[in-house]
């Protein structure tokens, strides 16, 4: 492994943004292909990540760390992958239903899917139907991501789904729903495609879809 790709890993898996930033900065500077910078050094990185994170040597405090640090180094690779015309995994479009303003676990699933290499269309907390359907029909994603943190959010999932329904939509994506009291038999029931109970396997899932 080149020593900037190194740097920029072990940064990633360490939380340490600045050591991240600097490490990018030298690896563009050097002429390294930016597509090497993000799957060799970010890509791998939070794998790794996932993967501490299921066998419970990491926790969601190290994950959003890590995310961080990866974004961080994100900022200045996005302009060089959009020069080279480097085509995203899959794009995505996220939100909190309708009710909800958590956004913790919203937040982590939107940077680990970026460390993963989607597009991320972050719609916020408190998102109506009719703004995820406007959302599909604007950026035609691959994926919709629902979350919700309360039970008596849970319910606009559904109505969600039945909103991309109407709208004649529902056939052009997949829908990822996801939250602490969410569990896959309520994914089934509401018609949604996966259902994920953590950010790590959210991107696994994610990956399968849209391959």
């Amino acid at each position: 492994m080149n020593d900037l790709i190194k740097e920029i890993y072990d940064g990633v898996l360490n939380g340490q943004q600045k050591d991240v930033s600097a490490a990018v900065d030298a690896a563009l500077k050097s002429g390294m292909d930016p597509a090497v910078v993000l799957n060799e050094g970010m890509v791998a990185a939070m794998t790794e990540v996932g993967r501490l994170f299921e066998q419970g040597e990491y926790f969601v405090p190290e994950m959003l760390i890590a995310a961080r640090a990866m974004q961080a180094g994100l900022a200045l690779l996005k302009p060089r992958l959009v020069q080279a015309n480097i085509q995203a995994a899959g794009k995505i479009v996220i939100g909190t239903v309708k009710g909800d303003l958590h956004d913790i676990g919203k937040n982590l699933v939107a940077m680990m899917m970026e460390g993963a290499g989607f597009e991320i269309v972050d719609l916020g907390v408190d998102v109506l139907p009719e703004k995820f359907v406007d959302a599909v029909r604007n950026h035609q994603p691959n994926l919709v991501g629902l979350s919700a943190l309360l039970t008596t959010t849970m319910p606009n999932m559904k109505i969600t789904i039945e909103a991309l329904k109407t709208a004649g939509l529902r056939d052009c994506v997949k829908v990822l729903i996801g939250g602490a009291p969410v569990t896959e038999a309520y994914a089934r029931d509401i018609g949604a495609d996966g259902y994920a109970p953590d950010a790590s396997r959210a991107v696994a899932l994610a990956k399968s879809l849209c391959a």
